[in-house]
């Protein structure tokens, strides 16, 4: 009897807590509401002003970021959290003056609200015009990361938006300490604190809370792992912009400069493992000389990395052995794999069978195969001699991005501004009306 009592007791705190949640939400949801239509028609040079207030204002209290970011990394590690997730939770001096930078570049961008795009007059003498608009209140559900937290308010507010965070529990402390110091400069600026809130993350439930708040939130960006996205898109009833895994491929043809593959290999993989746009899978000619297959792989290990393949098939014995987990899924970490393919029409039908629709990359001097990758590859993003890297928002001259978008409505690629709008009809007539 006493262990039911418990498991009652339990059962009903959680109850409690999920609840207490759950309002905490929905007044935070209406709180964003209410001043979303003061933060629409903000001026310009106001936008850019807070966000280089909010900007020098991080790289001044960096200490205080750093301290909070330390309890969160300690409590992380001793709940035995994932590495790769670890390495998007820490922050340093200079990951902060990065965070603050990405402020910068998007104060200087171009205000996408009120823009014209496109616009003609009817034959009765209507003036059309269709001008983007914010898309009013964006909730955002992320993982382990305390970059997002700015970047999305950075985006957020100059598009005219305002933004609810859900960030995830292990980065609470430091997701807390910087939207309070952005609140703290949007008051100093005469704006409502409102127009960025942190939500609750003690349970799950507030992810679910936030994702069907339909009339009070309009639009949810999940970003972080696959579980994460597929939750938040196949549960939100609040339309959703898909954020999507990567399991980014480079094919190295055939007719490759072989130093030129190595490189841009060696800067996908290793780069930052834990990010999206790493390459997770090379692909390599089967129509490549030995030599050229085994400098490949010794580059990688030079590296750092660990290469799981087909002993036999890449005439090395010392792979890890490949399975079907290492071909459908990211790694985010040190490993890659490595698979033999006959010719571009191989490299293509695997890329369609695996590929998550990321960043699909090719090393090639042949510019006729070069061509039919770039047409034949469903991908977000297709790199041409080039690393996977890049498809990053700054590196595309957004500043910083609010993800990478794998979906093909709305917003695909990188997205930053221009997509955090959407668009309405104005029409100025005379007195004109419909026969």
């Amino acid at each position: 009897m006493a262990t039911d009592s418990h498991t009652t007791t339990s059962t009903e705190a959680a109850s409690a807590v999920a609840a207490s949640e759950r309002e905490q939400v929905l007044a935070l949801a209406r709180a964003a509401k209410s001043v979303a239509p003061a933060i629409a028609k903000l001026p310009d040079g106001l936008k850019a002003e807070v966000l280089i207030a909010c900007g020098n204002t991080l790289i001044e209290r960096t200490a205080e970021i750093l301290a909070a970011n330390a309890e969160d990394l300690t409590a992380a590690k001793a709940s035995g959290i994932q590495e790769h997730l670890i390495d998007r939770l820490a922050l340093d001096e200079q990951r902060v003056a990065g965070i603050a930078g990405g402020l910068f570049q998007v104060a200087a961008l171009t205000d996408p609200v009120g823009e014209v795009v496109s616009g003609h007059v009817m034959p009765n003498g209507i003036q059309m015009r269709q001008v983007r608009v914010p898309l009013g209140v964006i909730g955002m559900v992320y993982e382990a990361r305390p970059n997002v937290t700015v970047d999305a308010f950075g985006l957020a507010l100059k598009s005219g938006n305002v933004v609810l965070l859900r960030g995830s529990k292990s980065a609470k402390r430091s997701n807390a300490k910087l939207v309070d110091i952005l609140q703290e400069v949007l008051q100093e600026h005469g704006l409502p604190r409102e127009a960025v809130q942190l939500l609750p993350c003690e349970t799950h439930d507030s992810v679910q809370d936030l994702i069907t708040a339909r009339g009070l939130v309009d639009v949810v960006i999940p970003r972080g792992g696959a579980g994460l996205i597929n939750a938040v898109v196949t549960g939100a009833t609040v339309p959703t912009i898909e954020t999507g895994t990567g399991n980014c491929h480079l094919y190295i043809d055939r007719d490759a400069d072989l130093e030129l593959a190595i490189n841009i290999l060696i800067n996908g993989k290793t780069r930052r493992p834990s990010v999206c746009n790493t390459t997770e899978t090379v692909l390599l000619d089967a129509a490549l000389p030995p030599a050229s297959v085994a400098a490949v792989l010794a580059a990688l290990r030079q590296a750092g990395v660990t290469i799981h393949g087909d002993a036999a098939e890449l005439g090395d014995v010392d792979v890890v052995e490949l399975t079907q987990w290492d071909l459908e899924n990211e790694y985010l970490s040190l490993d890659i794999a490595a698979v033999k393919v006959d010719g571009i029409d191989a490299a293509l039908e695997h890329i369609r069978t695996y590929s998550t629709g990321h960043t699909e990359a090719i090393a090639t001097n042949n510019i006729v195969t070069a061509q039919r990758f770039a047409d034949e590859v469903d991908a977000a993003a297709v790199m041409i001699n080039a690393s996977t890297a890049f498809t990053d928002g700054e590196q595309y001259g957004m500043g910083a991005e609010i993800g990478v978008s794998t979906q093909k409505l709305h917003a695909r690629g990188p997205f930053a501004l221009a997509e955090l709008t959407s668009t309405k009809w104005i029409l100025q007539g005379t007195g004109q009306v419909r026969p």
